[in-house]
Formats: C-alpha cells, structure tokens, sequence
C-alpha cells in the first residue's frame, strides 16, 4: 500500500474512465486510474459515430487517451480493482495483486458485460459479424444479407432499424418470446422482412465470415451478417463492500448502476460513469459522461478543500 492519497481514483480507464481523468488532470487534481484492459469493444474494428475519430481502432483510441491523460500528470496503473471499503475522504480500493490504494474521491467506470444466447460459434464472431447496434456497426454491413436473431421482443425493433441499411433482413424467430404480434408482423411485412421460425443450432463460418445459420432440424438459412440483442449486465462486483448493486434497466436491457445528474451515486464520494450507469450509451456517450462525473467530482473535492481551509482561516483570526 501506498503512503499517498490520491484526490480520485478512477476504475476502469476505457473512453468514461479516461475522459473523466483527462478533466480531473487539467484540473490540477491528483488521478490515478486502475484498468484491467479488458475493454467492451476490444473485438470491434473500429469505434463510430464518434466526431473526428470515426473509425479509430479501439484500442488506438484508448492509446490516445491514456497518453492525454499522462500530459496532465494523470497515473495509469494496469490492473484489476477487486474490492472498496471505506467512505468519502478516503476509500480504499484492493487490486487482484493485493495491493491497495487510497483515494478521497471514486469513480466507477467498469463497464458491463454482453451476456449472448448461447448459440455454437456466436460469441467468437461478436463485433466482427455478429452486431448488436446498427449505429456503431451497421454502415459496415449495409446492402449485406442480414439475419436477426429472435430472442425476446427486442428483436422486431431491430429488424427495422437494420432494415434501413439494407433491403434483405430476414427476422429469425429463435426463441417465442421473439414472436411477433400480428401488428408487428404486419410491419415488418410492409418493410419486406422477411420472418423465419427456427431453433438455430449452430453458426456457419466460411473463409473467416459467416455464410450461414443452422437450425436444428437440418435446413440452413444464408446470411452475411448477424444481429443480436445481447443482455447487458453492469461490472458492479467491485462495489459490493460499500453496499452498492446494479439495478434492472428501465428498458429491460439488462442491469446498470443507478445515478443522478453528472453520475452521483446514493453513495456520498462515489460516482459512476459510462456504460456501467448507462447501458446503452455509445463510446462518445460514455466519454461525455465521464467529462460530467469528473467536474462534478472536482466540484466536490473544491468544497471540501474551501471548508478545511475556512476552519484554519478562522482558527488563525481567534
């Protein structure tokens, strides 16, 4: 353990964590932010939909960040936080390799996880040809044959978002839960989508890219492309010793820590940021996000620093 306390620590150093730092840093505050460098988007091709890095690979955006961030004296320290204890002033965070630091303010910026139906070979081909968003991946598969796949009501909602970046999207009804109602079915008709009933067995990979969907009773289906509404669930486990969980999202994409404006916590001294507090934010998002949490967190460090210091100046005047 370290001797120093750090004004904040930061956990989690994707686009929220960093770009908190980077406003925390020229703030003149002392940073350190702890990463496990296992960033949501690793498997993407490049990050969209983000002015004037567009395309970027993530993690050449991230190499970007960190060496901002480190321009204004911000720490990086590669690692896993497993663990907080303490309260506001002087919260003790634990890394896998047992060390701890010490820092007066927490920012929580872990992210969450993408839970996908269990379907042979769908996992190992997510953010390349397996999609969840038509905003950050869809202009990539626009004009391609594309199959979405039917777990739960969701599905119809993507249908037609991916419908307008090509005309051949086939809904496939993997689970019933995805079966849509006949004014649903009636819409995607009128868009020329195509709906498809099967229990997809297994994905087909030809020449590194998806050709096709097995279905359990031996028919196939071709796609090019595959789109999926995962089940996102937030990185919340290192809270735990505080008393903080996740919460069901409002729209029953999964679970995400609650917030109020600028990432707040119910908790005095913690504040969350990204997808961890929001599930649906996109990285440019999620980097505003962390902007927001980082000033509020140094508004709250400035009243602190001015209360301590108005005692001493009162003190000095008896």
């Amino acid at each position: 353990m370290t001797d120093k306390t750090y004004d904040v620590v930061i956990i989690g150093g994707g686009a929220a964590g960093l770009s908190a730092a980077l406003a925390l840093g020229r703030s003149r505050r002392s940073v350190l932010v702890i990463d496990a460098g296992t960033p949501r988007n690793a498997a993407a091709a490049g990050v969209h939909v983000f002015l004037t890095r567009d395309g970027t690979p993530p993690h050449e955006l991230l190499e970007l960040g960190r060496a901002e961030a480190r321009g204004y004296g911000v720490e990086i320290r590669s690692g896993r936080a497993i663990d907080v204890t303490g309260s506001i002033g002087s919260f003790t965070i634990r890394l896998e390799d047992a060390t701890t630091v010490t820092g007066r303010r927490l920012l929580v910026a872990t992210g969450v996880t993408d839970e996908l139906p269990q379907i042979p070979g769908l996992h190992e081909r997510f953010g390349r040809d397996v999609l969840h968003c038509p905003y950050c991946h869809g202009w990539e598969v626009r004009d391609q044959n594309i199959g979405i796949v039917g777990t739960s009501p969701r599905a119809v909602h993507q249908a037609l978002m991916f419908r307008q970046l090509s005309s051949t999207v086939q809904l496939i009804v993997h689970d019933p839960l995805a079966e849509p109602s006949a004014e649903d079915a009636e819409r995607l008709a009128a868009r020329g989508i195509a709906v498809v009933r099967g229990a997809i067995e297994r994905i087909v990979v030809t020449n590194d890219a998806i050709s096709a969907v097995a279905f359990a009773d031996g028919s196939s289906l071709p796609v090019e492309a595959l789109v999926v509404a995962t089940r996102v669930v937030a990185n919340d486990g290192v809270l735990a010793g505080l008393g903080l969980a996740a919460a069901p999202h409002p729209m029953g994409m999964g679970t995400q820590l609650e917030s109020a404006v600028m990432g707040a916590t119910s908790l005095p001294g913690v504040w969350v940021a990204g997808n961890v507090a929001d599930a649906a934010a996109q990285v440019v998002v999620a980097a505003a996000t962390g902007v927001a949490a980082g000033a509020s967190i140094n508004a709250s460090l400035i009243e602190e620093d001015t209360a301590i210091a108005l005692s001493a100046y009162r003190d000095g005047r008896r």
